[in-house]
Parts: structure tokens; C-alpha cells; sequence
């Protein structure tokens, strides 16, 4: 008989319109769970799925034997980062699982590859395909990660694991996790990803972003750029040099028409100067108006999150 792990672990999914493929995916991952885990549990959060993702859910729960299942369904629709979070806070595992896609691209030794991964001292370790990103995710990436000074840096990942001490020092680092991986790369304890081959197992076809989940992507994005690195300050900084330089040049212009008696142009080259002046100052105050509105949305507006119920479905 084989010799199953005492850990205790969670698996927490994000669903949102995943009905063609959760059931699929929660059976396969529960399989390998149960084969390598004395103890486990599955979270299931719903972030307002408008499909049938709820009772595809309940439907492969009732055919789990001695594993608790919890479904989490969130209010109104959060996104991912708060969505997790919620799930994140319901979990009890010593280590977790956080699945941020119900479809499976990889071979499922992965999971276990990771949780071993995890035992050689990594408190943070994500499972990455080592085919190409998508050309927006590639370059908001090379971006990140140019500018910050994170020891690690950030790709997408399919899923990853933590520890609870992973969890706990994050959750104290930043009590909203704005975005999850970039607190995850600085909280200080040991990062690593893991890549695989592609191996399509379950097709991808019961999830598409729509028009609010693609919009709060973006604005993750802007948002995590500014907060986590220093793109906005670069931009004000070299904004700031470049509108002082021009202001100089402008002096001295003034200056040498002073001394050489020459004739002043017309209103044109005032008018050009007093455009290109205003463009820098609103540049600058675009950028300082995008931090307090971040900083008012996370300290004052932006609850964590807040979920309608949970279901047990434990037999």
C-alpha cells in the first residue's frame, strides 16, 4: 500500500462560467488527491457564475467519497484576486493549492511535483506551461518585472502551492492582496516555478471572459503596475526633466531676444510652448490622481470581499 502524506492540504478553484469543464477537473484533481493525501479538502469558489458551474459542482461532490467540499459563492462578481482571497481564508490546509483556471493543460503528476518542490524548503512553488505567453500577458511582464526589484521574477502561471506560513506572512504584508504574485515574489520566503510540456487534457471551452472580467484584468494590470513598480514615478520623474529642460531653453530663447533686439515671434510660439507645458503638468497629475485613487479605493472604499454563503457537502 502507499504511503500517503499526513500533511493536511486544501485545494481552492476559481470558477466563474466554468460549466463544460469543472466537474472534469474537480474529479481528476480530487483522484490524485486521494491517492496521495490521508486528509484534504476542495474549495470551490463561485464569483457569480452565470451558467450551470454551481450544479456541475454539486453533481461531482456527490460522487466524492470522504472528502469535504465547500462551495463559496461570492455576492456579486469580484474577480480573481478577491474571489481567492476569499477562498484563501476558508481554507484550513497546512498547504494549498490555489487553481486559478478549472481546466487541466498539464500532466497531473504536476500537482504532486510541486507539493515535493514545496518539501525541499520552497514556500511558494507555481506550475508554469513552457510554451509562449500571449503577446499582452508577455509584455505586461517584461514590463513588471524590469521594474520592480523583486529577487523573483513573475510569468503566468497555472496554478501553485503554498504553506501556511507562505499565507500567513503575505495576509500580514498586505491585508487586500491587490495582486496575490506580486506579494507572493516579495514577501521574502523562497520562490520557484516549475515548468511542463502541454498536454491537453480537458478542453478549454467553458470559459470566456467577458466584457467586466476583461476589463477588470486591465485595470489589474494599470493598477499593479503602479502600485508595484515604479513606472508612474519614472514617467512623472523623466515628464518633470523633460518640461524643466523646455522651460530653460524657453528662458534662455527670451533672454537672447532680449539682447539681440530681434523681433518676438506671434502668439504661435507661445502657444506651442503653453500646449507642450499643460501636456506635462496633466501627464504628471494623471499619475498622481491614479495613486490616490488606489490608495482611497484600498484603505477606505474596497472591502476584501464578501461571499453570499458556503456550502458544505461533506457526506
Amino acid at each position: 500500500m502507499k504511503n500517503k502524506e499526513k500533511n493536511f492540504v486544501s485545494a481552492v478553484v476559481y470558477i466563474r462560467n466554468n460549466e463544460k469543464t469543472i466537474r472534469d477537473f474537480l474529479e481528476n484533481v480530487n483522484v490524485l488527491l486521494s491517492e496521495n493525501f490521508e486528509k484534504y479538502e476542495i474549495i470551490c469558489v463561485n464569483d457569480a457564475s452565470e451558467d450551470n458551474s454551481v450544479a456541475e459542482v454539486k453533481e461531482a461532490a456527490a460522487r466524492m467519497d470522504k472528502v469535504s467540499v465547500s462551495i463559496v459563492n461570492m455576492s456579486f462578481y469580484h474577480g480573481i484576486e478577491s474571489a481567492m482571497l476569499a477562498g484563501l481564508d476558508t481554507a484550513i490546509g497546512d498547504f494549498v493549492y490555489e487553481f486559478d483556471n478549472a481546466y487541466i493543460d498539464f500532466d497531473l503528476t504536476m500537482v504532486m511535483k510541486v507539493y515535493y518542490k514545496s518539501l525541499e524548503g520552497y514556500d511558494i512553488v507555481s506550475a508554469a506551461a513552457q510554451e509562449r505567453q500571449k503577446i499582452s500577458s508577455e509584455l505586461f511582464y517584461s514590463v513588471f518585472n524590469k521594474y520592480t526589484n523583486y529577487q523573483y521574477e513573475l510569468r503566468t502561471e497555472s496554478f501553485r502551492v503554498l504553506s501556511r506560513r507562505a499565507i500567513n506572512r503575505a495576509s500580514s504584508l498586505n491585508k487586500t492582496m491587490p495582486y496575490r504574485k506580486a506579494i507572493y515574489a516579495n514577501c521574502g520566503l523562497k520562490y520557484t516555478t516549475l515548468e511542463y510540456p502541454k498536454v491537453l487534457q480537458t478542453e478549454n471551452t467553458g470559459k470566456r471572459m467577458d466584457k467586466r472580467e476583461k476589463a477588470r484584468r486591465r485595470n489589474l494590470a494599470v493598477d499593479s503596475l503602479i502600485l508595484f513598480t515604479d513606472v508612474a514615478s519614472r514617467f512623472s520623474t523623466a515628464m518633470t526633466i523633460a518640461m524643466m529642460l523646455v522651460t530653460v531653453l524657453m528662458a534662455a530663447y527670451t533672454v537672447f531676444i532680449f539682447l539681440t533686439g530681434s523681433p518676438v515671434e506671434g502668439w504661435t510660439t507661445t502657444v506651442a510652448f503653453l500646449s507642450l507645458a499643460f501636456f506635462g503638468l496633466f501627464a504628471i497629475l494623471t499619475v498622481i490622481i491614479k495613486y490616490l485613487s488606489i490608495l482611497v479605493n484600498l484603505v477606505f472604499k474596497r472591502q476584501k470581499y464578501m461571499f453570499e454563503s458556503i456550502e458544505k457537502l461533506t457526506k
